[in-house]
């Protein structure tokens, strides 16, 4: 793994049209010794503070929506001085964990930096409706939340998904990163975006 990517592992528990689940969440830090980016705020505050290390957070950037993805997103906010960034389409879900917070809106092709590193902001709807994956050229890596894993989409069984929209956003907008993109999923491993691809046609037949 690149030194400009630190892994944080947090468990807890997503919730969701009446169902609770046990998950493991990855949250990615993203930049170099003095300024960071972190994906997603699962679960636990002080593993991914720690992580940080003291370094300046240029922002605390969330997926997706879902409660397992930004669940002390305020406190990092806060405890780390950092703007939030979520796509607006995901704020009815941002609404069911922080009715009371706010955040910064993300757009489609949107660039930040950190660390000398460019991170572009992909808008791949499907698992949620403002799922955002993130993709930073100079480490031929992308961000992907919950919209990639290895093994496939991310679910789309519970209300705001739709999975032919995840099929066109994994096969059309990540579609135009190059194939050894490694993929930074926000569950489990790691893989690369022209390993998973290839089994395309599987997941159409599969139907979910």
């Amino acid at each position: 793994m690149s030194d400009a990517i630190t892994r944080v592992v947090t468990s807890g528990t997503f919730s969701l049209d009446g169902g609770t689940w046990d998950v493991d969440n990855n949250i990615w830090v993203v930049g170099d010794d003095k300024d960071v980016v972190v994906f997603d705020a699962a679960h636990t505050a002080d593993p991914i503070i720690e992580a940080v290390d003291g370094r300046n957070v240029v922002a605390v950037v969330c997926t997706h929506g879902h409660n397992d993805h930004i669940t002390v997103a305020p406190q990092l906010s806060e405890q780390l001085d950092a703007p939030i960034l979520l796509h607006p389409a995901d704020e009815m879900l941002w609404r069911m964990t922080h009715p009371d917070k706010d955040f910064r809106t993300v757009e489609d092709n949107q660039v930040i930096r950190a660390g000398g590193i460019e991170l572009h902001a992909i808008h791949t709807p499907g698992h949620s409706p403002g799922s955002v994956c993130w993709y930073a050229p100079d480490l031929g890596a992308v961000f992907s939340g919950d919209t990639l894993f290895q093994g496939g989409p991310g679910a789309t069984g519970r209300s705001f998904s739709d999975f032919p929209t995840i099929l066109d956003s994994i096969k059309e907008k990540l579609g135009k990163l190059p194939h050894d993109t490694v993929v930074y999923t926000g569950h489990g491993d790691t893989t690369r975006y022209g390993d998973e691809i290839v089994n395309y046609d599987e997941w159409v037949a599969r139907g979910h």
